[in-house]
């Protein structure tokens, strides 16, 4: 069949599944654009290409499947880099298609001509350039086929206008291979055995589970070794879903912000099992003091994150379910009574160190307080609603106290820690979730600070009518950036605090609804409000600065080192 370009890329994302796209046209894609108004997939229009790859990263998170963006030259293309590396620090599957100016212009500083295969060649999985149509449908085939595979990223496929209006024979390739590339990556099991025995005699074990147990599917898994074995569970920040924490072995969040239990648990281990985790320092703390009594056994289908940032002592490459259900098999039915005498002893000094370390929302407060409106919301939302969250203090209070059971429900930017992510990634959270009655609800928890960087995306979930319910924590600042100033800089709030803004002047200028909360009674009623409102609603939460993310591990402190409260 003969076709232009243009519509052999619509095609190719027809027969890849596509259901939903995000992008803006412009100059050298209004060629695909075009063919686009014949899609018989959904596209959306977004107000900004950094919010198009947020929407497409938070709908593949979301969905388990791959996300699609697309925008024009230029600008247009740069205006995704921050997307893409978001993206890339997240493992997060995307194709991101880029317009680019005439292969006969290329090179000359044509009119929005950017170099952006060079540009983003340090963030993506995989790029591709293409010079015609042959080449074309090979492309988009290979960027899915990469981006979905082995350890998930992004990959770019940058088309020239002028391959989009070429013509050719569309015969999209079923399959493709690429030299040098094994999806399925080299499985060492070698330390099994070793790992198995680690294991069986470890009196004080904790399991690590990072955002590769939610990518792999291993959360059963994960589930049925800690059961079996009775090992407590603690979660990275991009982890937080992979077990339930409702689940009596759950210590919840890791690191920075995490709970006193998790930290002191992993800090007086036996035995660390770090599951898909590339144990960044903000879930180590300092590296040198980490889990000094500890044996390492590290988990991960990639091997440069192995020894990377901590020294693994038994290291099992491979995808996550398969060797957590390899460590069952070998483990089921078998505790040694040494070793069962010293979980219980365990388990005892970790109910010790939870009465000792009590959280701040434990204690008795008149005034609107950050753990209590998340408290509100959580009851109202109920355990199936996704939440997604902008970066900040928000953030992090959202990570210690919003209570998430089910994986790819709790979404955020974890590595690259975007300001601006939140709001673009519920348009795709919201899509990717929808049922036959329509877009599905999202909760969207943000900082008046981020909340800015893209707010130009409520005129997107407006005009779609997208359920999403932003939960705005207002405290006229840059808060966290302001506790570091309060805490490590003298009180020197250098640029960090502000007059603030008539959220509900933004908001309704797109029609959105909202309400603004000054009052610990009123909490429960606006709670209602926000859910029970049909179509997106934001709720403006005013809080004390004065309110701080605790516990913290103060940079260049070891994970025993918290502050637990301030004074």
């Amino acid at each position: 069949m003969t076709m232009t370009g243009a519509r052999m890329v619509v095609k190719a994302l027809e027969a890849e599944g596509v259901e939903v796209a995000f992008g803006i046209p412009g100059g050298t894609v209004v060629t695909l654009y075009d063919a686009l108004y014949d899609a018989q997939f959904k596209h959306v229009l977004v107000r900004h290409e950094q919010a198009a790859c947020h929407a497409a990263d938070g709908y593949a998170r979301a969905s388990g499947k791959t996300g699609v963006c697309i925008a024009t030259s230029g600008p247009g293309a740069t205006n995704l880099v921050t997307g893409i590396a978001n993206a890339a620090m997240d493992s997060v599957p995307l194709v991101v298609l880029t317009g680019q100016v005439l292969t006969s212009l290329i090179g000359t500083d044509a009119f929005q001509e950017a170099d952006i295969f060079g540009a983003t060649l340090p963030m993506v999985k995989h790029s591709f350039f293409v010079k015609n149509t042959e080449d074309l449908q090979r492309a988009i085939r290979g960027a899915f086929h990469i981006a979905g595979s082995g350890r998930p990223g992004p990959v770019l496929v940058d088309i020239p206008a002028d391959v989009q209006r070429a013509s050719g024979t569309f015969a999209y390739p079923p399959e493709v291979s690429f030299p040098g590339y094994d999806p399925k990556g080299k499985e060492n099991l070698a330390d099994l055995d070793l790992a198995l025995d680690a294991l069986l005699s470890a009196s004080r074990p904790v399991l690590i589970a990072g955002g590769g147990v939610i990518l792999g599917g291993a959360w059963d898994s994960l589930l049925r070794l800690a059961e079996e074995q009775g090992i407590p569970v603690v979660n990275s920040l991009m982890g937080k879903g992979a077990f339930p924490e409702t689940h009596p072995l759950s210590l919840g969040l890791v690191g920075m912000h995490g709970m006193p239990w998790a930290n002191l648990a992993v800090s007086g281990a036996d035995l660390v099992i770090g599951v898909g985790t590339r144990f960044c320092e903000r879930s180590t703390g300092r590296k040198d003091r980490y889990a000094p009594k500890a044996r390492i056994l590290h988990i991960d289908r990639d091997p440069a994150e192995i020894d990377k940032n901590i020294p693994a002592t038994y290291r099992l490459v491979g995808d996550a379910k398969k060797v957590l259900d390899l460590l069952l098999e070998g483990t089921k039915g078998k505790c040694r009574e040494r070793t069962k005498a010293g979980r219980e002893a365990w388990h005892a000094t970790i109910a010790e160190w939870r009465r000792a370390y009590p959280l701040q929302s434990t204690f008795p407060r008149e005034e609107l307080a950050p753990w209590g409106i998340l408290a509100a919301l959580r009851e109202r939302a109920g355990k199936n609603m996704p939440v997604v969250t902008e970066v900040g203090q928000h953030q992090m209070w959202a990570a210690q106290h919003w209570t998430t059971e089910i994986p790819r429900n709790f979404i955020t930017s974890g590595g690259l820690g975007t300001m601006g992510f939140g709001l673009p990634a519920a348009v795709g959270i919201s899509l990717a979730r929808s049922t036959p009655r329509g877009p599905a609800p999202v909760v969207c928890i943000a900082g008046d600070g981020s909340f800015l960087m893209n707010c130009q995306e409520l005129d997107t979930i407006a005009r779609y009518g997208l359920p999403v319910k932003i939960a705005l924590f207002n405290n006229s600042s840059l808060g966290m950036v302001r506790q570091w100033q309060q805490l490590f800089w003298n009180e020197r709030y250098s640029f960090t605090r502000t007059e603030g803004y008539d959220v509900g002047k933004l908001a309704g200028a797109f029609g959105i609804p909202a309400r603004r909360v000054d009052s610990k009674a009123d909490l429960a009623e606006t709670a209602s409000w926000l859910f029970d409102t049909e179509g997106p609603a934001v709720a403006d939460f005013r809080i004390p600065q004065k309110d701080l993310v605790l516990p913290m591990v103060p940079a260049g402190a070891a994970l025993d080192e918290f502050l637990h409260t301030i004074a």
